[in-house]
């Protein structure tokens, strides 16, 4: 559900407490149509994680554990970012593996890195999924 349908459903011109995150209103719209596009143009189904990973387990274990929880794992892409612990995971389902392999995973995490150390956490994560959507092609 996108910022602009929750606000649809409740009713309310006041934003949710989401936008009291790393990101600005603008920020948010941008990775929100970022996502839409890129489950659109691919048929799978890309997620977004920006928060703080937990220490009680290895950052993988952590990441797939979260990647187990979407609706249809299968077919999903997680992207997991954790910036004050300058960790990222890229986790991708049994179906979205065989269109995103592994190596080209790594490549846009490195792109995304990039952005990231210069200080665009937003435009890292979108030229991120550009990336892994550009290469999983249409579905």
């Amino acid at each position: 559900m996108t910022v602009g349908e929750k606000q649809a459903e409740t009713g309310t011109a006041v934003p949710p407490q989401v936008l009291d995150g790393p990101f600005s209103t603008r920020q948010l719209l941008r990775i929100d149509e970022a996502l839409r596009l890129a489950d659109q143009g691919t048929g799978l189904v890309f997620s977004v994680y920006v928060g703080h990973f937990d220490e009680d387990e290895s950052i993988r274990t952590y990441t797939e554990r979260l990647h187990r929880q979407l609706a249809e794992p299968d077919k999903s892409v997680l992207i997991a970012v954790s910036p004050n612990q300058r960790q990222l995971e890229i986790v991708t389902g049994k179906y979205a593996r065989k269109r995103i392999p592994d190596t080209y995973a790594k490549l846009a995490a490195l792109s995304m890195v990039a952005s990231f150390g210069g200080g665009d956490l937003a435009g890292g994560i979108i030229q991120g999924l550009d990336q892994l959507a550009t290469h999983a092609g249409k579905g």
